[in-house]
């Protein structure tokens, strides 16, 4: 049985040359450092707790669930373009297979799963399943919580770990193609070579504010949804309360005038009590502002502009669709770019020579006006044959279209 990694040998060396080991001239040292630390043949797991990033960060901050959903979303719903020798193909096994990856998902929700694991976790997981021939039949992402890389001493990994409900599963990595049945994607670390590092790093201080300010607003409202304020006790004979007395107040403040059903309730004092509020307010304290500014760091980290979020302040956009349009440019397409360059080499190599996997950029709502700009100039260029303004808007030459149009 030929296995996927014997076909890519195949593919990159000459017909009857052996196979050689080559490694990178500081695989060796990249090895000494895994082996200081952890050991050579074991796990190394990843530095930070991805479990509270996403309870922390996803789940309990709508600013960053807002910006995972919306990069997810948007990424996945741009459609694959295949091309073969230069010339783009409609249908194609792999161009089934990401549409339908597994029986249980179709391919935007799979993309969908595997662009949000990316922003939360900085990593991603992709696994391929192949049929007897080797053929791949199947796509799944997997959580990256689950996965562990085992670190080799070539410069990649030795294998990935991937340990649920118990059960652990190895995943191979040829030591001399590097390929796998595992597409680990991730974002960029300066301190890490094994693990990416997530977008709510990079955001964890304005997360901790915007979820503090929340926590805030929830105990401002619990509270009657009004500042601070203090009993003062003023006996004529200046005597004290008593711990039963001073214990008594304090519940029947509690049961009786905090909550938001209580708000505004008259409060019956009795002798020698009075209602001192403090000075003090959450507006006194740029309250508003602090989570504002919290939330523009939160989407500056995502790469999401904060106009997209309704978020006032200092939005540098004029309008919705700059905006929105800047959100395709800087963070979207590079996002597309790099998945499409790790797909190629991951995936498309086993359906045969000469394809190659794209985006259709042509169906991208947010960019038909520079689109149509881009057409309008080249269709306006008569210094241009009818042949170069094809090739300059992505279409495909025609046979005597070499010639200039008057």
């Amino acid at each position: 049985m030929n296995s996927l990694s014997d076909r890519v040998k195949r593919l990159f060396r000459p017909m009857g040359a052996p196979i050689e080991a080559k490694r990178s001239a500081v695989a060796g040292l990249l090895g000494s450092e895994f082996s200081t630390w952890v050991g050579t043949a074991g796990p190394r797991w990843t530095s930070r707790n991805y479990r509270r990033l996403a309870e922390e960060g996803y789940r309990k901050n709508v600013i960053v669930h807002r910006c995972v959903r919306l990069i997810a979303e948007s990424a996945a719903s741009v459609p694959w373009r295949l091309i073969r020798y230069g010339k783009a193909i409609d249908r194609h096994p792999l161009l089934d297979l990401l549409n339908r990856p597994n029986p249980m998902e179709a391919g935007k929700a799979l993309f969908e799963n595997f662009y949000a694991f990316l922003s939360i976790a900085g990593d991603s997981y992709l696994e391929m399943v192949t049929a007897a021939d080797g053929a791949p039949v199947e796509l799944y992402v997997l959580r990256p919580d689950y996965m562990k890389v085992i670190p080799g001493t070539n410069g990649w990994p030795r294998a990935y770990r991937y340990e649920a409900g118990g059960q652990v599963h190895d995943f191979a990595v040829d030591q001399v193609t590097g390929q796998s049945a595992i597409l680990h994607m991730k974002t960029f670390n300066p301190l890490d070579e094994t693990y990416g590092m997530s977008p709510l790093e990079a955001a964890a201080f304005g997360i901790d504010i915007h979820n503090a300010a929340s926590g805030w607003n929830k105990a401002l409202f619990d509270n009657a949804a009004r500042p601070s304020g203090a009993l003062v006790y003023e006996p004529g004979d200046g005597g004290h309360l008593s711990d039963e007395q001073f214990t008594r107040l304090k519940e029947e403040l509690a049961d009786t005038y905090q909550g938001a059903l209580n708000a505004g309730r008259p409060m019956l004092l009795e002798g020698g009590l009075k209602w001192q509020p403090m000075a003090f307010s959450p507006q006194d304290m740029e309250f508003v502002e602090g989570k504002h500014v919290a939330s523009r760091e939160i989407t500056l980290a995502f790469g999401v502009p904060p106009l997209l979020l309704n978020i006032p302040g200092d939005n540098t956009y004029a309008n919705y669709q700059e905006a929105n349009r800047a959100l395709w440019r800087l963070t979207l397409l590079p996002l597309l770019e790099k998945t499409v360059c790790a797909l190629n080499h991951w995936l498309v190599d086993g359906f045969g020579d000469g394809l190659a996997l794209d985006i259709d950029r042509d169906a991208i709502s947010a960019l038909q006006a520079e689109r149509a700009a881009a057409w309008e100039r080249v269709g306006a260029a008569r210094f241009l044959t009818i042949n170069e303004k094809r090739r300059a808007v992505g279409l495909e030459p025609l046979p005597g279209g070499d010639v200039l149009v008057s």
